[in-house]
């Protein structure tokens, strides 16, 4: 053991500090969000989950409560006791260093594409100003329309990293493009987006 208390040799926390939102929206995917929610605070990012309702369909707040140790957002208006933030669409964008949306299903897509603020997470991409990755997980047919691709070069000029989808097997019983990345290569593209920043 080390000075610190640690192993030496042990692996430096490539995100030790850094705040990063954690967007999930609501396809069967969600479930992966808590396996990368569990790997990028490994990293040392202090991470702060926001699910949409769809999302919550799949996974809960308190998993995500439990994983990262902060509050998980999921409501744009709610009543507030005395002393917090009564602006919940402001004060995290104010404070985040990157964005990551996965899964990141088309309606939440075309929610951001078009600007439209329906509920916490489509408010809280008008509000930041980090940079954003997102991890398209849908249907092949949902992915290949010309709406959704439309979309996607949208989301791509406003300086948006798409990560994904991957091919293969997708949970609706077809084969092809529409899987989530996995949730070690997610990581590296948040270290590699947060690298020298």
């Amino acid at each position: 053991m080390g000075a610190a208390g640690k192993k030496s040799g042990s692996p430096a926390l490539r995100l030790k500090g850094r705040r990063v939102l954690l967007g999930v929206s609501g396809g069967i995917a969600a479930y992966k969000s808590c396996d990368l929610a569990s790997r990028l605070v490994k990293e040392g990012a202090i991470v702060t989950a926001v699910l949409t309702r769809g999302a919550q369909k799949f996974v809960t707040p308190y998993a995500f409560e439990a994983l990262t140790g902060q509050p998980c957002l999921t409501r744009l208006f709610k009543r507030i006791a005395s002393g917090e933030n009564p602006y919940p669409h402001i004060e995290p964008a104010r404070e985040a260093e990157l964005m990551i949306v996965a899964p990141a299903t088309a309606s939440v897509m075309a929610r951001f594409a078009h600007g439209l603020a329906t509920d916490l997470l489509s408010t809280l991409m008008l509000s930041i100003r980090c940079k954003v990755i997102i991890c398209p997980a849908m249907n092949v047919q949902m992915w290949q329309h010309p709406a959704t691709q439309a979309n996607v070069k949208t989301l791509t000029g406003f300086g948006y990293t798409i990560l994904g989808p991957d091919s293969g097997s997708l949970a609706c019983g077809m084969e092809g493009s529409g899987r989530l990345v996995e949730p070690p290569e997610i990581v590296e593209a948040a270290c590699a987006a947060l690298q020298g920043d």
